[in-house]
């Protein structure tokens, strides 16, 4: 009898952090996808109930070992639904010949690579969908570095489009995610202005439209973004400028949030105290799209909130643009 396949043996959480420091342009669903097909490689079940057991095992110790796994769990959550639609169904995978498992293990395998490869193909994709919604003289508000973002404006500025950025920072002199956007951008001839998240308000009339990047795309059609995002979204809707969600369809994930609180993770944001000593941090460190679950330097937290759906426009994906109230149509098609 055939030993089965100990997770213990298989580094995921290891194997997955290793993923995305070695491609920076993997994002966090997808990395979690290719750990476990990884594990799948490795671990060699031999049995229906082995493979589920193990994708389930692994992906347990995957989220918990993370401060932060809502962007996660969407690949995670996908890849456990695609293996138990293709294992329930074996013979369109052995084209009718007897059922071999090592055969299907290794369709598995192959399909799931090729997932991967489509995904990371995506945020092109995405990007032409969206250079439409930019136009000659507009003024695009975002923030974060959300690399689906800084694809689709450099796309459009590529085309020709003439327009200008306003680029929100955390301070002036910040190095972080958003500035290789903004280098690409002027190198390209488009005038970028950087602002302090406290110049959103006041930025606002020159605004056309904003565009931001998402972790997680929840079945409302709300966000869970960097945090800031609800801020910006409640000015620009104030203002009455669209605001446009830019992200792929796999990151489509399985929450209902009723508000801020109800993310399903702790953020040590708000911190209390009567003396000089102990006021809150510095808003985290500024990563967006798929690294909010990594920790900063030095174990440095990083914040997300969430944006309600009646302040996003639209949501730009690999699939075409969608309403927000589409999202929950969208997962019912993946799951159901």
């Amino acid at each position: 009898m055939a030993i089965p396949p100990d997770p213990s043996t298989f580094d995921i959480a290891g194997t997955y952090h290793q993923l995305l420091t070695s491609d920076p342009d993997l994002t966090m669903p997808v990395a979690a996808i290719e750990s476990l097909i990884h594990a799948l490689s490795a671990q060699n079940p031999t049995t229906v109930s082995e493979t589920l057991d193990l994708v389930q095992k692994l992906t347990t110790q995957l989220k918990s070992s993370v401060r932060n796994p809502i962007s996660l769990s969407a690949g995670t959550d996908l890849f456990q639904q695609y293996l138990v639609a293709n294992l329930q169904r074996p013979t369109s995978i052995t084209r009718g010949r007897d059922i071999d498992f090592e055969d299907v293990r290794r369709h598995l395998v192959q399909n799931g690579r090729l997932f991967v490869r489509r995904a990371k193909e995506a945020r092109e994709t995405i990007a032409r969908f969206g250079t439409r919604f930019v136009r000659d003289s507009d003024v695009v508000l975002t923030t974060g570095g959300s690399r689906v973002v800084g694809a689709l404006l450099r796309q459009a500025a590529e085309a020709g489009v003439r327009f200008r950025v306003i680029y929100v920072v955390s301070t002036q002199n910040d190095n972080g995610e958003g500035h290789p956007h903004i280098s690409t951008l002027r190198k390209l001839g488009i005038p970028v202005a950087t602002i302090p998240p406290t110049a959103m308000a006041y930025s606002m009339n020159a605004v056309t439209q904003t565009f931001v990047g998402a972790e997680g795309v929840v079945e409302n059609g709300g966000i869970v973004s960097r945090l800031g995002t609800y801020q910006l979204a409640i000015l620009a809707k104030n203002a009455g400028k669209p605001v446009y969600v830019v992200a792929e369809s796999h990151k489509f994930v399985r929450l209902f949030p009723l508000g801020q609180w109800d993310l399903g993770i702790k953020q040590d944001i708000l911190q209390f105290s009567t003396g000089g000593e102990g006021a809150g941090k510095e808003g985290g460190k500024e990563e967006d799209e798929g690294v909010a679950d990594l920790e900063g330097k030095d174990g440095e937290e990083v914040w997300v909130d969430y944006t309600p759906p009646h302040l996003i426009s639209g949501i730009i994906t690999e699939s075409g643009v969608l309403l927000p109230s589409a999202v929950s149509e969208e997962l019912i098609k993946i799951w159901f």
